[in-house]
């Protein structure tokens, strides 16, 4: 009986013990950005009061995923996506770098020139984009001319 209960007491604690650092790895595989993941809302205009989840969900002006940040605008359907080249967390902020934009060379209609795309989220640098955490669902972009406003996390409330 006491060797079972020593047994059994062993292989709990080496069970627990091997978890640990199974839970701590998966944890270390998240890129530093991942509290951004996910659709946000507001930037370019004060988020109302009481907005429902499935007015922000359905058009959110921002997402953060592993690999791209997309982001809306109010003179195209579609969202402009940038790939992100590297993320740098420091405690309340994250700062990305982003890869070149393809300069894509594709002649318009008739000859004329498309438009062209996109491409930053109006900071110092159409390659770069600083994140400052406001709270747990609210952030901002200092210094980026396109969202002089913060944005709203679109969550379950």
């Amino acid at each position: 009986m006491r060797r079972t209960l020593m047994l059994s007491i062993a292989c709990l604690l080496g069970a627990a013990a091997t978890g640990l650092p199974v839970r701590q790895a998966a944890a270390q595989n998240q890129p530093p950005h991942a509290w951004l993941f996910g659709s946000w809302t507001g930037g370019l205009f004060p988020v109302p009061a009481g907005m429902p989840v499935s007015a922000c969900l359905a058009q959110p002006v921002v997402i953060f995923t592993r690999d791209v940040v997309m982001r809306a605008s109010l003179t195209d359907p579609t969202y402009a996506q940038r790939v992100i080249e590297t993320a740098r967390t420091n405690p309340g902020r994250t700062d990305f770098q982003f890869s070149p934009p393809d300069s894509g060379a594709s002649g318009g209609l008739l000859g004329v020139d498309a438009p062209k795309p996109l491409t930053g989220f109006g900071c110092e640098n159409p390659n770069v984009l600083h994140v400052v955490r406001n709270n747990e669902n609210s952030i901002s972009f200092p210094g980026c001319a396109d969202f002089p406003e913060p944005l709203v996390r679109c969550t379950a409330r």
